[in-house]
């Protein structure tokens, strides 16, 4: 389907510009949120007769996001989750937590505003995309972490879950090789004694 579009949209083109799309992405995105007209006679003359208008209101909105961007300069939000050992979340991250964190933050964001390719699925720092308008955008420090302790070593550049593993290195947990011929609750001493064959 050819659509008219009424606002930049990323990787299709700018406002006024003539582009062929799918019909599911027209009929269930660009057509519902006011994004694009399809592209017939009546609809160019509709748009070409309104298209000063369009462009003053793009420009406003554009100018008001510009001002709002400024308010996420270094902006950045800890969510606070419980993880495996691995650092690996018991659940992910989605888009609605963002939202909830960013208002919690003092930034008013609505969840299509946010760019989030795929939920976040384990413990570190992320930069999230939040699109405040088709031509603004500004990147948010996402800290997941497990303790606001674990949020405070990332946001210092401690690789949390490298640390955890050394840890267990020095205290001769992960590494143990396994004996599978060890009795339970023998020690490594024992069980090399009990292997010598008797002198005499």
């Amino acid at each position: 389907m050819d659509v008219i579009l009424l606002e930049r949209v990323e990787k299709l083109g700018a406002i006024g510009d003539v582009v062929k799309v799918k019909d599911g992405f027209a009929r269930n995105y660009l057509l519902p949120n006011k994004k694009a007209l399809r592209a017939n006679e009546s609809n160019r003359k509709v748009f070409e007769a309104n298209r000063a208008r369009i462009e003053a209101d793009n420009a406003n909105r554009r100018g008001e996001a510009e001002i709002e961007a400024k308010s996420f300069k270094d902006a950045s939000v800890t969510i606070i989750r419980q993880a495996s050992n691995v650092g690996q979340l018991y659940g992910s991250v989605a888009v609605r937590d963002l939202v909830e964190a960013l208002n919690e933050a003092g930034h008013k964001v609505a969840k299509s505003s946010i760019v989030l390719d795929k939920p976040i699925k384990a413990i570190g720092l992320y930069d999230v995309k939040v699109a405040l308008h088709p031509e603004v955008a500004v990147n948010v420090k996402v800290n997941i972490a497990r303790s606001p302790e674990e949020a405070e070593m990332q946001a210092k550049g401690v690789d949390v879950m490298a640390q955890v593993f050394e840890e267990g290195r020095d205290q001769g947990g992960f590494v143990e090789a396994f004996d599978p011929n060890a009795e339970p609750g023998a020690s490594a001493d024992e069980r090399d004694d009990r292997q010598e064959p008797a002198q005499g």
